[in-house]
C-alpha cells in the first residue's frame, strides 16, 4: 500500500525495583497528573543511545498495581541534561527535572501492562543515570547501575519465544518441524514518519499496543521501514535517523518477538528519482513509494540489516514492498519482469539505476543470513504471473512469494487467484503481506481469506494505525484494539482460526 504521505552509542541500563504500592499524592506541578488516583506500583527501565554531545533516552513503564487511567512520571538528572524533543508523551523539563505525561491515547494503563516513551537531550560532561523515578508521585526507587555490556544494535537479542522460521517445501515450519502460518497485520508509520520529520513511528508502538495486536489471535506483523532513515542520511532529522531509527526497530522487534509474534521487516519507502508516469513524488530521497528499488542505498540497507538480524531466524525479510515497472509505460511486459528480477541495465527507460531481486537478496545473503525472505510480484505486487519463471536463486532454499491484495486491484476475484497464485503456493510459501479494503467493509477479505485459507497461504491486514478506513485502509479506530467495521472482519477471523 502506498504509505501517506550514524554513530552508534553505548547504551546504558538503568532499571528501578518495584514501588510499595500505596496511596497516591501527585506531585506538585506535574503536567497532565490525573484528578483521580489509584494505588501504584511501579517498575521503570531506563537506557540511553548516547554519541558524547547528545543522547536518546528510552523510558519503560511497567505497571505492576491496579489499571491507571492517566499517568505522569518524573525523574531528575545530576548533570546538564537539556530535553530537545519527545514522543509518546507529553515532555517537559524544569531545571533538572523531567516530566513526562500520557497523550490521550496512552492515557489508560492497565495492571501488568508496560509502554516505552522516549527523548532527545543535549549534554556536556558527565551524563549519569537518573535513580529518582516516581508514576503519580509514587516513587519507584531502588535501581542500581547495570552490570551487562553495552548492547550493540547490530546483535539484537531474542529470547525465543517467536518461533525460528525456516522453508520446507511450500510451507514455513518452525524448528521443531511444525508448520506456522503467518497470520496478522501491518503496523504503518516507520516508513514514513521519519523522513517527514515527525518521529520514528505512527502512533504507540510500545508494550501496552503490542497486547492489544496480540489481543487478535495475530502471530505476525509486517513493519514497514525507510532506507533513507535506516542509514541516516542527511535528509532525516537526526533525532530519527542511523542508531536512534535503528534501535528503536530493535525495540519493537524485541517486543514482538516476546510476545511470540513473528516481526516482517519490509523495504517500503527507498531512494531513486522517477518523475515519469505514475511518479509519486518529485524527489530522489525516500520520501515515497518507487518503482524499483536503487541500486546503492538499497543494497547497503538490506546489507546492514540482514548483519543486524543474521542471528535471530525469527526474523522474516521482505524486499521490497511493491515494485511496479510493469507499470511506468517505457517497457513491454516481459522486459519488465527481467527489470524486477535483474535490476540495473535490464530496467530500460528508467532514470536512475534499479536493484533487482535478486541483487536485494544477494546483498542479504551475502551477510551469512539464513533468514526467510519474501519477494513481492510485480505490478504492486499484485502480479505473480512470472514470479516461478523469474524468482531470484537462492542457495538457502528459504524463500517465500509476497503478493499483495485489495478490492481496488486487477487480480481481485478467484479466477485470476487459481490462475495465478494456486501454482505459486504449491511449490513455495505464499504470503499475502497486504489484504485490504477501501469499502470501510470486510466482504472482499471474508472472500479472500477463505481463498487463502484453503491453499494454505499466509496473510496480514493492511493496516494497525488509526486512519480513514476508506483512504488507508485502517484497521482500527483506536490503539487499544478497537476495530473498525473493516477490522472486525480481520478480527473476527484471525480469533477463530486454528
Amino acid at each position: 500500500m502506498r504509505s501517506p504521505s550514524p554513530r552508534t552509542g553505548a547504551v546504558a541500563a538503568l532499571t528501578g525495583a518495584l514501588c510499595a504500592a500505596g496511596s497516591l499524592v501527585a506531585g506538585a506541578g506535574v503536567l497532565g497528573a490525573p484528578a483521580a488516583h489509584a494505588a501504584v506500583a511501579c517498575q521503570v527501565d531506563y537506557s540511553v543511545n548516547d554519541w558524547g554531545t547528545g543522547f536518546t533516552a528510552a523510558v519503560t513503564i511497567t505497571n505492576r498495581g491496579s489499571a491507571m487511567d492517566g499517568w505522569a512520571l518524573t525523574y531528575s538528572y545530576t548533570g546538564n541534561q537539556q530535553l530537545t524533543s519527545g514522543w509518546n508523551g507529553r515532555w517537559t523539563q524544569s531545571g533538572t527535572t523531567v516530566t513526562v505525561a500520557n497523550e490521550s491515547w496512552n492515557a489508560t494503563l492497565a495492571a501488568g501492562t508496560a509502554l516505552q516513551v522516549g527523548a532527545q537531550f543535549t549534554y556536556s560532561g558527565a551524563n549519569s543515570a537518573p535513580a529518582d523515578f516516581a508514576v503519580n508521585g509514587t516513587a519507584c526507587n531502588g535501581g542500581t547501575d547495570p552490570t551487562d555490556p553495552p548492547t550493540d544494535p547490530t546483535t539484537p537479542p531474542s529470547d525465543g519465544t517467536a518461533p525460528e522460521l525456516k522453508v520446507s517445501g511450500n510451507a514455513f515450519v518452525d524448528s521443531g518441524g511444525n508448520t506456522v502460518r503467518l497470520r496478522g497485520v501491518n503496523r504503518s508509520g516507520g516508513e514514513f514518519a521519519c523522513v517527514q520529520g515527525n518521529g520514528i513511528w505512527d502512533g504507540p508502538m510500545d508494550a501496552s499496543s503490542v497486547a492489544a495486536i496480540k489481543g487478535w489471535n495475530v502471530n505476525a506483523v509486517r513493519v514497514p521501514l525507510n532506507s533513507d532513515c535506516w542509514l541516516g542520511l542527511d535528509n532525516v532529522d537526526a533525532a530519527y535517523r542511523g542508531a536512534n531509527y535503528q534501535n528503536a526497530v530493535q525495540n519493537y522487534v524485541g517486543l514482538l518477538e516476546e510476545n511470540g509474534i513473528t516481526p516482517i521487516l519490509e523495504l517500503h519507502w527507498s531512494h531513486g528519482l522517477w518523475t515519469g508516469y505514475d511518479s509519486h513524488c518529485q524527489t530522489a530521497a525516500a520520501e515515497c513509494q518507487k518503482p524499483m528499488p536503487d541500486a546503492q542505498y538499497a543494497t547497503e540497507f538490506w546489507k546492514q540489516l540482514a548483519t543486524a538480524y543474521k542471528g535471530d531466524t525469527a526474523v522474516v525479510f521482505d524486499l521490497f514492498n511493491e515494485p511496479y515497472p510493469n507499470n511506468l509505460q517505457v517497457m513491454d511486459y516481459g522486459q519488465s519482469w527481467l527489470c524486477w528480477r535483474d535490476g540495473g541495465s535490464a530496467c530500460t527507460g528508467l532514470t536512475y539505476e534499479a536493484a533487482g531481486m535478486q541483487d536485494l537478496l544477494d546483498a542479504v545473503r551475502s551477510t551469512g543470513a539464513q533468514n526467510v525472505v519474501m519477494v513481492a510480484g510485480s505490478s504492486y505486487s499484485n502480479d505473480l504471473g512470472q514470479w516461478l519463471a523469474q524468482k531470484p536463486s537462492d542457495p538457502t532454499g528459504n524463500l517465500a512469494a509476497a503478493w499483495h491484495s485489495y478490492n481496488f486491484n486487477y487480480c481481485k476475484d478467484a479466477s485470476c487467484w487459481d490462475q495465478q497464485l494456486a501454482p505459486v503456493a504449491a511449490q513455495v510459501p505464499l504470503v499475502a503481506g497486504e489484504i485490504g479494503e477501501n469499502t470501510c467493509g470486510h466482504s472482499y477479505v471474508d472472500t479472500l481469506m477463505a481463498w487463502l485459507d484453503g491453499h494454505g497461504a499466509s496473510y496480514l491486514g493492511w493496516t494497525w494505525n488509526t486512519w480513514d478506513c476508506s483512504s488507508g485502509p485502517s484497521l482500527i479506530s483506536s490503539y487499544d484494539g478497537t476495530p473498525t467495521a473493516y477490522g472486525a472482519g480481520l478480527r473476527d477471523h484471525l480469533r477463530s482460526a486454528r
